[in-house]
């Protein structure tokens, strides 16, 4: 900076105090945005959407735009919401969501730390509204609208998360500024800035960026239409000012739309196609029948109405500044501006020199109805409230109307203290009146905080309550990377990944995201079929692991016991194993099998065994079968050896005890393995659950290890080897 510049800087500064108290409180909304997704979002939300932003982040810095697996199985490494399609005659992949705002985020992973993205996205709506509320009224205004939005819990929420409602708005925000700075100086530039800023939102997202349009839009027919009626001159130079600025704000607007559709033509072969819509041709705008992921609702006028007016309710009193108490500014910050513009009201008459502060204004409160009836018309708001993302991130659909809200509460709020001050100056001098009212506002600032602490404290404990299950579930990532120095880190590993939700990767663990080009320390793959996981092992030819976890996933309502088991691929003509496990007090009787998808073969456990307190079971695996070799055979349909199927398969070995009452429980070892010829091969160790009245062991109700709660006895050790003869 020259010092030319830096004195100018100054001037204004000294000028225009309001400005550098305003850039300091965009920094701390920005630094707090950063802080709270460190702090409340150290593995990101629930939302699992973060992860698709962040893979398609991660692609762009990469040059990418489609994920290729070459040969590893398509269905083991598809991340949540991506398309498959044929490209070039190889397999890719592509996210659900335009590169806009992974875009974005790429900026803070250069900067060095992905969150720094977020911060800098909420500074910058931060900025915005400030600029918003001081065109509509003056910069105090201004200045209390940015602590407005920095109060508002659905503001904090979701600028702490890598999704696009904040980035959206950032764009929007940008197109706003620009759009009345090109009005108020009749620059051309600026015009341009606001068509590029809206045609970036519109590729972002198309809807959401129409609806924020729709009050500018109406405000640029007023102004043309205006301009016809005074001169009836299209040859006049105010009009045409007008008309050049309509123009440079929609020619870059419409090549925004443009780069859109042709993004759309490379990634799903059809301009007309969204990414979204490939995804899921029935999760759009419209009334009638919706479906995602076999989820579907009829969604009629009524239900849209109905939704909406919830919705409504729930933004007004639980997810702005202060809840119902900021409302209420805003309203009275509505009813201050009717009534400082009334005359302009009662004869509107857009100016084609500048745009006055009641324009700015009512451009700003337009875009409240804007966002809540155009999203009537969408159901993405329904199903947010089925999943209950909304209860804990908020209505994020309408992360717009944030503007306006958090303008006219800051309006009523500085109009209010006017009025008071205003009344109390009546009565005394101006400087007891000023004292007066800040002794007001200090004996009113109990009354905020608490209805601020209202509507913060519910989703943030319950938020951190997620966090604290995902942090048990991700610990021995963390200590695994903790503790590189000791060689545990991951090199060059396969991670296979359970599956609670279906076939998609980073759904639910979107922590756990592979390199785009499978290239990375870490290729994480879905714990799949039998012949899938061994194709995946042949063609990532890295160590294998196994992710697991006991207990319920519950979307991180609740921890899980989680486990990290290094793999071994035991091969050769049979592979004898031992399973040695624990008799559970009060059992009273065992029976052991051994089952695969060809049948299942049961064993007796001799007296003089059940008196110890283990059992030892040694089974071995051949190509003729397998079976127990320490335990004499009782029944099955095939024999004492089991037979295999062709190719790859599962064998289980299944221990259950009875005990008083009928009470039981099982030990249930799931072993992946592969046939070919005379070869056996055996992903070691197995799958092992232990599990009560029931002989299908799921996750939930495990057995948790030795420093769990369970029945006393409970215990089990494997050991498996691998020889050229049985």
């Amino acid at each position: 900076m020259s010092r030319f510049s830096f004195l100018r800087l100054r001037e204004s500064l000294r000028r225009h105090p309001e400005r550098a108290v305003a850039a300091v409180l965009v920094a701390a909304v920005g630094l707090l945005v950063f802080w709270l997704a460190l702090d409340l979002f150290p593995y990101h939300s629930v939302n699992d959407d973060e992860g698709v932003y962040l893979y398609q982040a991660a692609m762009l810095l990469e040059g990418k735009l489609f994920l290729k697996p070459g040969a590893i199985p398509t269905d083991a490494v598809r991340p949540w919401f991506f398309v498959v399609r044929e490209v070039g005659g190889e397999t890719a992949m592509y996210g659900k969501y335009s590169p806009v705002v992974p875009a974005i985020f790429t900026v803070g992973r250069l900067l060095g730390d992905w969150n720094i993205a977020l911060g800098l996205v909420a500074a910058g709506n931060a900025a915005g509204v400030y600029y918003l509320g001081s065109a509509a009224f003056d910069r105090r205004v201004g200045l209390v609208a940015v602590v407005a939005l920095a109060a508002s819990p659905l503001f904090l929420l979701t600028s702490a998360t890598f999704l696009s409602y904040a980035p959206a708005t950032m764009l929007n925000l940008a197109f706003a500024v620009a759009y009345v700075r090109a009005a108020r100086t009749d620059s051309l530039r600026w015009a341009v800035a606001s068509g590029a800023a809206v045609g970036l939102a519109f590729f972002a997202r198309p809807y959401t960026a129409v609806l924020f349009a729709i009050p500018f839009i109406i405000h640029t027919l007023a102004v043309l239409v205006t301009g016809l009626r005074i001169g009836n001159d299209t040859f006049d130079p105010a009009f045409r000012r007008v008309v050049k600025r309509a123009v440079a704000i929609a020619v870059p607007g419409a090549l925004g739309v443009a780069i859109a559709l042709g993004y759309n033509a490379v990634v799903t072969g059809d301009p007309l196609l969204f990414p979204y819509a490939a995804f899921a041709p029935n999760d759009g705008i419209g009334f009638g029948p919706h479906e995602i992921l076999g989820y579907d609702r009829n969604y009629t006028p009524e239900l849209a109405a109905e939704t909406t007016v919830l919705v409504f309710e729930f933004f007004l009193t639980e997810w702005t500044p202060a809840g119902v108490l900021g409302s209420l500014l805003a309203v009275l910050g509505i009813g201050t501006a009717a009534w400082r513009w009334r005359e302009a009201i009662r004869v509107y008459r857009p100016s084609l020199s500048g745009m006055t502060g009641g324009e700015v204004a009512a451009v700003v409160a337009g875009v409240f109805p804007a966002v809540f009836l155009g999203e009537a018309y969408f159901w993405g708001t329904l199903n947010g409230l089925r999943n209950e993302l909304i209860d804990l991130l908020g209505p994020f659909y309408h992360f717009d109307a944030l503007l306006p809200v958090s303008v006219f509460a800051a309006a009523g709020a500085v109009a209010l203290v006017r009025f008071v001050r205003q009344r109390l100056a009546e009565r005394t001098t101006r400087r007891r009146a000023r004292v007066a009212v800040a002794v007001l506002l200090l004996l009113v600032a109990p009354v905020v905080v608490s209805a601020e602490q209202r509507v913060i404290d519910g989703p943030f404990s319950e938020n951190r309550q997620r966090t604290e299950s995902l942090a048990a579930t991700y610990e021995p990532f963390v200590e695994r990377a903790s503790n590189a120095s000791d060689g545990t880190a991951f090199d060059d590993a396969l991670v296979f990944t359970p599956d609670p939700y279906g076939d998609w990767q980073a759904h639910p663990f979107q922590y756990l995201r592979s390199d785009p080009g499978f290239d990375g320390a870490v290729v994480y793959a879905t714990d799949g079929s039998p012949e899938q996981d061994f194709d995946v092992v042949a063609a990532t030819n890295r160590t294998p692991y196994r992710f697991t976890y006991r207990g319920e996933w519950t979307g991180a309502v609740r921890p899980v016991n989680s486990d990290i088991q290094r793999l071994r691929v035991l091969s050769g003509s049979a592979v004898n194993a031992t399973t040695t496990v624990g008799i559970p007090v009060n059992a009273e009787s065992v029976s052991v099998r051994i089952e695969t998808t060809a049948g299942y073969a049961r064993y007796r456990v001799p007296a003089s065994m059940r008196a110890n307190e283990t059992i030892p079971v040694e089974w071995v695996i051949t190509a003729e079968g397998a079976r127990i070799r320490n335990l004499d055979f009782a029944s099955g349909p095939a024999g004492a050896t089991v037979p295999l199927p062709d190719g790859a398969s599962e064998v289980d070995l299944v221990v259950t005890f009875v005990g008083q009452g009928g009470a039981s429980v099982t030990y249930r070892q799931e072993a992946t393995l592969s046939a070919v010829e005379e070869e056996i091969q055996v992903l070691w160790p197995p799958e092992t659950r232990v599990c009560r009245l029931t002989t299908e062991c799921g996750t939930e109700g495990t057995w948790v290890g030795p420093d769990g709660e369970y029945v006393s006895g409970v215990s089990v050790e494997t050991a498996a080897t691998a020889s050229d003869r049985q």
